[in-house]
């Protein structure tokens, strides 16, 4: 039996993060063929398989599962320590890495990047765009990608405990179309019976919350024409004129040349989660941001929660 070299560990938890040896590789500066050699002398050590090398990417065995369960305490306390010196010096400046949604990050976010500067000109927003994190899903572990952003913003509650979250609103969904895809198809009765309509519907691997469970119930009486997981490419393809799709009201209602034809009192909504550490949120700089997110949520509310007119 090989004895334990500590440092394999750092290896071992950048690919259980990234999921591929590549983008590990870039995290901790090394070439692909270092990481793949200290992951094969940590199992050798522990003579257990920790990963399973799939065509997607590597996946956590039942060992590795374990394994990263049991170095979850260190790895946390560990990634604290900078953190806790900083939050003792009272610094309020500095790079926060927020990771959201494409329609959060710009719908959302983006446009409000020019009043948080003259604000906190101090601080600089590095935003990630992570279906993975900031979709409808499980709120994500302290061991994954969320190990290296401040703040995250997700559409989902959370199910996991080990994190400091607070819901900022619901994000309302209408469904919306041209008029020109009206005036050929036709309006959409109260009870919003689709039989007859084209519809660009979401992906199939979305968790059926809100509107992804009306539309998926919905479009058994229609044709569904695509499928798309993107709220930019689902509104694209209702510009088309040949079918209609469940988007955001804060999104769709202000675009011209659409018109609601079912509201949110139907349609439904997804929740708008603010996450973070409680280490993290210490910090003056990422407390800022936080509550400026928390203050321009509250600004747009009415949008938010598709009150405004078109």
């Amino acid at each position: 039996m090989k004895d334990l070299d500590w440092d394999d560990l750092r290896f071992f938890l950048a690919v259980a993060a990234a999921g591929s040896l590549s983008a590990a590789a870039r995290e901790l500066n090394v070439n692909t063929t270092t990481v793949l050699r200290r992951i094969g002398n940590l199992e050798a050590a522990l003579e257990a398989r920790l990963f399973e090398r799939l065509r997607s990417g590597y996946t956590l065995t039942q060992d590795g599962t374990r394994l990263l369960q049991s170095l979850e305490p260190v790895d946390t306390s560990l990634s604290s320590l900078q953190r806790d010196f900083q939050a003792d010096s009272g610094a309020y400046g500095g790079i926060v890495r927020l990771s959201a949604s494409d329609v959060v990050a710009g719908g959302l976010v983006g446009p409000a990047v020019p009043s948080f500067l003259k604000t906190a000109p101090d601080i600089a927003l590095d935003i990630i765009t992570d279906p993975s994190l900031s979709g409808p899903g499980g709120a994500p572990r302290v061991m994954n990608v969320l190990r290296d952003v401040d703040v995250a913003l997700r559409l989902a509650r959370p199910t996991q405990g080990d994190m400091l979250a607070r819901k900022l609103c619901d994000v309302a969904y209408g469904v919306y179309a041209t008029p020109a895809y009206v005036k050929k198809f036709g309006e959409i009765n109260s009870g919003g019976d689709l039989s007859g309509h084209q519809v660009i519907a979401f992906s199939e691997e979305e968790r059926p919350l809100g509107p992804v469970w009306w539309l998926s119930r919905a479009e058994k009486n229609a044709k569904v024409v695509m499928r798309s997981s993107s709220v930019a490419t689902r509104m694209n393809a209702v510009f088309g004129g040949e079918a209609l799709a469940a988007l955001p009201c804060f999104i769709a209602q202000p675009q011209t040349g659409l018109v609601q034809l079912i509201g949110p009192d139907l349609v439904g909504n997804l929740e708008l989660w603010l996450l973070t550490r409680a280490d993290l949120a210490r910090l003056g700089h990422v407390r800022t941001v936080m509550d400026f997110l928390i203050q321009h949520v509250s600004e747009r509310a009415a949008a938010l929660a598709g009150r405004e007119a078109n």
